[in-house]
């Protein structure tokens, strides 16, 4: 029954969720380039890092700075 609904928005033109974001990450790939991903992954991993000590600082296991 499920295959049914979806071959029928197919038919009509419709994309699913992960062919919609599919298509974004190619577009947003070709717009911004690799150096894009690599900021934003840097970015990321800076806050976690950040997150990561500020748990640690409030159970006492890490000195304040």
């Amino acid at each position: 029954m499920a295959e049914e609904k979806r071959k029928g928005k197919e038919s009509k033109g419709s994309m699913t969720v992960q062919e919609a974001g599919r298509r974004g990450g190619q577009r947003t790939a070709q717009t911004h380039g690799k150096e894009f991903y690599e900021m934003i992954g840097h970015k990321g991993g800076q806050r976690v890092k950040e997150l990561i000590e500020e748990g640690k600082r409030a159970k006492g296991l890490m000195p304040e700075k």
